[in-house]
This record gives structure tokens, sequence and C-alpha cells, in this order.
């Protein structure tokens, strides 16, 4: 079944993106995004090093030449510093695809909204292709979108919660006015959870923890790589209706008396 994830005009065969924080080492972070089948690999560009080549560097694990680096701005508490790590990723050679990350709280780690918007107007102003983390937020989202954003990726959940996704409902009404790709972002725990937001439509869905922070994190890749394609198989053949009462399952016609 042909059914590409398009970002930013570019064909993806996968839907999971995954992250590249908290794992015992790059070895590690490697075997878990292999095992993930994940195209796209984000990047934090203040904790994890893709910029000095003569260091140990991420890049010598995770080949730009096969996967999608996308760098972040996790760590970043004001529009400018964001603005600054996008424009050190760019001119290391990165590309312009960038995550926008601009934290407002250090202890929920919610997304500052004002300092996001701003951040991302100058950001498309200067070419980059915006993907902003953001709350769960309708108004936001769409205010995003007609900044020019590439993508709009609310949260589930606060970051390395896992609790899974808390307000559907938000998360629906984004889907239904949103005209660029939906990526669930961030409070991700576990298959299922996954699985829930690609059966509501979401277009894609991202993490880190729930597969670092797992006790076999190369199994619990494999797991999200089979429930995100469970979830968008389940979303393509549109589920049963829900009803209050039971419905035989055979037909009652001819029946033996």
């Amino acid at each position: 079944m042909k059914d590409p994830f398009v970002l930013a005009g570019k064909e993806y065969q996968s839907r999971l993106i995954v992250g590249t924080g908290k794992y015992k080492d790059f070895a590690e972070n490697k075997r878990a995004v292999e095992a993930s089948g994940a195209e796209i690999v984000t990047v934090a560009v203040r904790r994890v090093n893709i910029t000095d080549s003569g260091k140990e560097n991420l890049l010598d694990y995770i080949d730009p030449k096969k996967y999608t680096i996308l760098p972040n701005t996790a760590g970043c508490y004001t529009a400018d510093d964001a603005v600054r790590t996008c424009r050190l990723a760019r001119a290391a050679g990165v590309g312009n695809l960038v995550k926008l990350e601009v934290i407002g709280d250090e202890r929920t780690l919610f997304p500052d909204v004002p300092a996001t918007i701003e951040a991302a107007k100058i950001l498309v102003k200067e070419g980059f292709i915006v993907l902003p983390y953001i709350l769960d937020d309708p108004v936001t989202c769409k205010k995003l979108e007609d900044i020019g954003c590439a993508a709009v990726m609310p949260l589930a959940a606060p970051i390395g919660s896992g609790l899974g996704i808390r307000n559907p409902y938000n998360l629906r009404i984004i889907l239904e006015h949103s005209r660029v790709p939906v990526i669930v972002d961030a409070g991700v725990g576990t298959a299922s959870d996954a699985a829930v937001a690609l059966e509501m439509g979401c277009d894609a869905v991202l993490m880190n923890t729930a597969i670092a922070g797992a006790k076999d994190p190369i199994l619990m890749a494999e797991a999200m790589k089979l429930g995100v394609e469970a979830g968008r198989k389940a979303f393509l053949a549109g589920r049963m209706p829900k009803k209050l009462y039971a419905t035989a399952s055979s037909p009652l016609d001819g029946m033996i008396e």
C-alpha cells in the first residue's frame, strides 16, 4: 500500500520520528533508530554534538545520507536563542528543516507561545522549514500555520511524562482545521499511545524518552514502529461506529428453526 508521509514536499515511508537523547551511548542510539524504521531523526543542537567534527559526533553513527536530520532547539528559553541555534545548525550544513522549541517553564517544559510565534516568523522569513513544538491549542496551531510553518507539533502530554494523549478533543479540532501535517510531539509512553495518535488521523508522531527510557530501548523502538503502522492502517480502514447496545455478529436471516 502506497501511503507516504509527505513533509515539506518530501515523501517518507515511516510516520515515526525519533530523538537522540538519553541513550547510554551513540551506538545504542543507532540500534534504536534502525529498529524503529524512522527516516527522520531529531537532534538537540545544544546537547548532542553534530557541529564539531573534531569530537565524537552523532553523525558518525546516524548517517545524514540515509536519514533526514532534524535539528531542534531544545533548551532554548528565548526566541533569540532558538533562532541562533537554528542558524548554527544550518551553518554546520545540516539544512533548513528545524524543529522549533522555545520553553516557557522549567518544571513542565511547556512551550512559550508568544516566543515560539516570534521565532517562527523570523525563521520562516529566513527560509527555514519550521516545525514548531506547541501546546495542543487549535488557535495557536492555526496562527503558526498561517505564518508559514510546514507542520504543527502539538504535545500529547508534558515532555518525558509518558502520559499519552491527555486531550484528544483539542487534537481533533486541530486536525479538522489544519492544512499542514499534524505531528504529535511529546508525552507518548508506549506503543498504544502512538497507535491512538495515528488512529485519530495525526500524520506522524515524534518521541524520544518513550524509547530511550524503556528497559529495552531496541525492543521498544520496534514496538513503536508497529504501533504507528497499526494506527495508520486503522485510520485508513475506518473504524466501526460505537454503539451502546450489542449487535449480532452473524445475520439472523436463514437461521435453522
